[in-house]
C-alpha cells in the first residue's frame, strides 16, 4: 500500500487493476501533477478512506479540503483545476458531445467490461457479454480511423476512458480480428505509447499484458 507524505496537498486512492482508477491516472499524468498515490486493492482500505469517502470506495480524491469521488467527476475537476492541456474542448457543443460519448461508453462497454472484470456470473452469461462486447467493437472500429483520437483531433477525456478498456480486453477474453478491427487497434497503440499512458500504468497492469 502506498504512503500518504506531506510532499502534496493532494491525495488519489486508487486501485493498481482498476479501469476507472486508470483513467484519471492517466489524466494526472497529462497533467504532470505531483499527487501521492495511495493504492486500495480488494479489502485491504486504509481506515481515514470511509471517513472520506461514504462509499468507501475508489477512486477517490482529496485535493486539501475538498473529497471527491466517481471518476468523471474527478477528471473533470482536474481538468479545470489544471487547464494545461486541456482534456475537454473549450465550445459547449463539443464539450457535451466528449461527455456523451463517455456516457455511451459507459452504457455500452463498461457494462459487460465490469461483469467479465468481477466473473461472478454464470460462464454462459460471460461468455455473450464477451461476444457482444466484441461485437460491438467490431462495428465502431471503423471511427477510430477517422481521427488520431476518438471523435476528436486533440488527445481528450474520451481517450482516457476508451484506453484503459482496451489495455483490459485480451485479460477479459475478449479477442478482436485483425483485419476488421485495424483502426481500432492502431489507435489503442498510439495511445499505448503516449508517456502520460506509460506513466500511468501500475506494475499489475503491466502484467496484464505483459505477465512474468
Amino acid at each position: 500500500m502506498g504512503v500518504v507524505t506531506k510532499r502534496s496537498s493532494m491525495t488519489f486512492f486508487s486501485d493498481p487493476t482498476d479501469h476507472y482508477s486508470h483513467r484519471v491516472r492517466i489524466v494526472l499524468a497529462e497533467k504532470g501533477v505531483t499527487v501521492d498515490i495511495v493504492d486500495v486493492q480488494g479489502n485491504d482500505k486504509p481506515e481515514d478512506l470511509a471517513q472520506l469517502n461514504p462509499y468507501n470506495e475508489v477512486p477517490t480524491l482529496v485535493d486539501r479540503e475538498l473529497t471527491l469521488f466517481q471518476a468523471n467527476v474527478i477528471m473533470e475537476y482536474l481538468d479545470e483545476r489544471f487547464p494545461h492541456p486541456p482534456l475537454l474542448p473549450v465550445y459547449p457543443v463539443a464539450r457535451a458531445q466528449s461527455r456523451q460519448l463517455i456516457h455511451r461508453v459507459e452504457r455500452d462497454w463498461c457494462v459487460h467490461v465490469d461483469a467479465l472484470v468481477r466473473g461472478t456470473e454464470k460462464e454462459a452469461t460471460l461468455n455473450k457479454r464477451r461476444k457482444e462486447l466484441r461485437e460491438t467493437l467490431i462495428t465502431v472500429a471503423p471511427l477510430f480511423g477517422e481521427s488520431p483520437f476518438f471523435m476528436n483531433e486533440e488527445f481528450t477525456l474520451v481517450d482516457c476512458v476508451v484506453a484503459p478498456i482496451f489495455w483490459r480486453l485480451p485479460s477479459l477474453g475478449v479477442d478482436l480480428p485483425a483485419k476488421q478491427c485495424a483502426p481500432l487497434l492502431e489507435y489503442a497503440d498510439r495511445m499505448y505509447d503516449r508517456d502520460s499512458f506509460q506513466a500511468s500504468l501500475t506494475e499489475q497492469e503491466r502484467e496484464i499484458r505483459y505477465p512474468l
